[in-house]
């Protein structure tokens, strides 16, 4: 329950599960976490003695003879791993589902990793996939069966969300002064290319009175610094670090950006879509394009290209009030086809199909 999108959307469905139907049980490794102060008081919250994934197998295994749950759900192919290893271990007739985030592989390393991963999905009743592209990706690098795939989007908490953002926040007057302000959330990695986004932010034309604030944190924090000095352009970036509440930012941004290499889904563009706030993001397969359409919710650019990127970011930032007022009642409108009471609907359809099937099977 750390600050990534894995995070979010776990506790998106933990939360909104229908309790009628459903008992949830929160597993987690034994670490203080950014967001379980969120998760509702009726989730039985279980920490593993353990602070290393590779040694959870065997205490997961114990719980679940314990426990006998109907359902092992997890995400993220390292913890899917463990959850598989345990649920074999455990010899009980415990369901296992596991999600799938991210559009992995490429490299042969990478993809002979995937087919390991692949083999142990096997064990699993179903594959959730978070998008098309995670799904196709799922088919040809992993090897999982066709049949074996659901694809869910993540839930994103829409009323939580608008909440949260109306919250007073300390850089104020980041957002007070005569500047449009340009923002982006993200772990401060390779594949979240922020590096392209500074050199995008650099050349934007100075009448614009363009101000960069980068939420997130990560190993390339103090580079990204260094390349901001190199620049020239210091004094108009504000590192702000990870921000458990980023949607008070965001809301008040004049443009939301995002400018990584690939995203399985891309949560957050769907944030800033429920926050009306404009979007220029890279065509980062596969997530972006399903979620924004060829341009039709935000305005793309393709990976890498530096050029592009600054040509939208400046459309973005000299959008008229009636352009803008248009976009953002778009951008409404698409962001409540995933909200979460609809998405976590489709995923108790898929347990309870799983359920009633093992049912069937005993009955028979």
């Amino acid at each position: 329950m750390g600050g990534g999108g894995a995070a979010r959307t776990m506790l998106n469905i933990i939360n909104h599960l229908d309790r009628t139907k459903f008992q949830p049980m929160l597993v987690t490794l034994d670490f203080a976490y950014t967001y379980e102060d969120y998760v509702r008081d009726d989730v039985e919250f279980i920490k593993l003695p353990v602070k290393r994934l590779r040694q959870a197998i065997v205490p997961l295994s114990k719980l679940l003879r314990k426990e006998a749950p109907d359902l092992l759900f997890s995400t993220v192919p390292n913890y899917n791993t463990v959850a598989i290893l345990a649920k074999i271990l455990s010899r009980t007739k415990t369901k296992l589902i596991v999600r799938e985030a991210a559009y992995l592989g490429g490299t042969k390393k990478e993809n002979i990793t995937l087919k390991i991963y692949g083999l142990l999905y096997r064990a699993a009743q179903r594959v959730i996939a978070l998008s098309d592209g995670v799904k196709n990706n799922l088919i040809t690098r992993y090897h999982v069966r066709e049949d074996k795939i659901s694809v869910v989007y993540n839930p994103v908490d829409l009323r939580h969300i608008e909440n949260e953002s109306i919250k007073n926040i300390e850089e104020q007057d980041l957002f007070n002064q005569a500047k449009k302000v340009i923002i982006t959330a993200g772990r401060l990695v390779p594949e979240k290319d922020h590096a392209t986004l500074l050199q995008s932010f650099a050349n934007i034309k100075p009448e614009l009175n363009a101000h960069l604030i980068i939420l997130g944190e990560g190993e390339l924090d103090e580079q990204l610094k260094q390349q901001a000095a190199a620049l020239g352009i210091s004094e108009r970036v504000s590192f702000l670090g990870f921000k458990q509440n980023p949607y008070s930012y965001i809301k008040r941004a004049d443009v939301f950006t995002l400018t990584s290499t690939t995203e399985g889904f891309g949560h957050v563009l769907v944030e800033a879509l429920a926050l009306g706030v404009p979007i220029v993001s890279t065509r980062c397969n596969p997530g972006a394009e399903e979620i924004l359409g060829e341009s039709t919710y935000g305005m793309l650019s393709d990976v890498g290209d530096v050029q592009s990127i600054t040509q939208n970011l400046e459309r973005a930032l000299s959008l008229t009030d009636e352009e803008r007022k248009k976009i953002i009642l778009k951008g409404k409108k698409r962001a409540n086809q995933f909200a979460a009471d609809q998405i976590v609907e489709q995923y108790e359809q898929i347990f309870m199909q799983l359920l009633k099937k093992t049912k069937r099977k005993h009955s028979n």
